[in-house]
């Protein structure tokens, strides 16, 4: 088997970390790994399937005669340094909003459109977390029913944001904090929830919201599906959850809804709400599938369900979604 050697950028973040563990479980075929990070971190060493790797600096040589770079260390970054690694022949597959929506930039999920990753000039982009769950669900139903219109509500937990995220909460909770630190969050983030997720635009939706009714249309090659997104950050610290409301052009049966999620790639239903079983964040922790449950009619608009969505942000929605795309590009068309 031939190796294939790889750069992690943000190796020493929540992500970064993600994609390193993700790929020693998937045994992608690793030879050499360059694990990047901050100048701060450069010089320090991480752990990475029992052996020892220095932290490197980005530099303008760092990317030569490697062949992947997972960049995980968000968007100035990598509009700073993924041309440089895309000049030196490397294959750049991008956890950042940097280059999602650009023309010439495929936006990849591989169980809704696998086909794209082969069009690839140098970059491919990785969708946003909450993108990349729905995505997964809406696809197959899609297919068979078409899709008219989607209203999504998302329930996002504070490893979204990264380390900052997590310590924030984990402060807060032991330490009963009430100082808002605006840097990480708004408002308090113990026991409460922000219906703010990134800036605002002037259309009142936030960047994230916006992330999310774009991606979709442009994963699903949907441009003018009609979408709209509520994103709230709960205090969770890991599983992103999404309300979803979607109505069909086609008529259904709900046993057909259910029997297209439980055979989609990569879903597992969970719906018997009278044994009390649901998808939680919780149950998603360090698993790659979407979770899918609380499937039923909206009993007030025709050919319209109700579903719930739960996925583990930093796996699916982050470092295991990056390592698929690799590996299909390995198996070829």
């Amino acid at each position: 088997m031939r190796l294939h050697d790889i750069a992690v950028v943000g190796a020493s973040g929540l992500v970064g970390r993600k994609v390193l563990q993700v790929l020693e479980e998937r045994n992608f075929p690793v030879g050499k790994i360059v694990p990047i990070a901050s100048d701060a971190s450069s010089g320090k060493e991480i752990t990475v399937n029992r052996k020892n790797y220095r932290l490197f600096p980005l530099s303008p040589d760092v990317f030569k005669n490697l062949e992947f770079a997972f960049f995980c260390a968000g968007g100035p970054v990598s509009m700073d340094w993924v041309p440089i690694a895309v000049k030196d022949g490397v294959t750049v597959i991008d956890n950042s909003s940097a280059f999602r929506l650009e023309k010439d930039v495929l936006l990849v999920v591989p169980e809704v459109n696998r086909d794209a990753i082969f069009r690839n000039k140098g970059i491919i982009a990785n969708p946003n977390c909450s993108t990349i769950q729905l995505v997964t669900a809406l696809k197959p139903l899609d297919n068979l029913f078409k899709i008219k219109r989607v209203v999504v509500s998302t329930y996002q937990s504070v490893s979204g944001i990264g380390n900052k995220g997590v310590s924030k909460l984990n402060k807060e909770i032991k330490e009963l904090d009430e100082v808002v630190d605006t840097a990480v969050f708004p408002h308090k983030i113990a026991f409460n929830a922000i219906p703010h997720i990134d800036v605002f635009y002037e259309n009142g939706y936030t960047k994230e919201e916006m992330k999310v009714i774009s991606e979709t249309r442009k994963i699903m090659d949907r441009p003018n599906m009609k979408i709209t997104c509520t994103c709230v950050r709960i205090p969770t610290l890991g599983g992103h959850g999404e309300s979803v409301n979607i109505e069909f052009e086609k008529k259904f049966k709900l046993q057909e809804i259910r029997e297209a999620l439980f055979t989609a790639k990569s879903v597992i239903v969970v719906d018997e709400p009278g044994e009390l079983k649901y998808p939680m964040p919780a149950d998603a922790n360090e698993k790659d599938e979407v979770f899918v449950g609380r499937i039923r009619y909206d009993e007030t608009v025709k050919n319209t369900i109700n579903i719930w969505i739960v996925a583990d942000n930093l796996r699916k929605g982050a470092a295991t979604n990056a390592v698929q795309i690799a590996e299909e590009l390995l198996k070829g068309k």
